[in-house]
């Protein structure tokens, strides 16, 4: 399982581990992933996914899946996610 967020395409970032002395060695910084089930108002179905805590406040901040979904660019989503996004797409207008 690969530690990239399915909804916002956030993943690992390299930095460095910095000693007291200065040395400096590579690191890696880990997103924040959550298994979390979301509930779909439209479809009326829960999915789950596995988000970064950040990606989950944004959710939460935009009103439901569904409204992150609609603002979300497709190059970020994951396909579990665009799949969603398709799905919910044709609920609402049919």
């Amino acid at each position: 399982m690969s530690r990239v967020c399915e909804l916002t395409g956030k993943g690992p970032m390299s930095g460095n581990n910095v000693s007291h002395a200065h040395n400096k060695t590579r690191r890696r910084f880990l997103p924040n992933l959550n298994d979390v089930t979301l509930m779909s108002e439209t479809l009326g179905k829960s999915f789950k996914l596995r988000i970064s805590a950040a990606a989950l406040r944004s959710v939460d901040h935009r009103g439901g899946l569904d409204a992150f979904l609609a603002k979300a660019k497709d190059s970020e989503l994951s396909d579990k996610a665009l799949k969603i996004k398709k799905e919910i797409a044709k609920a609402q207008t049919a």
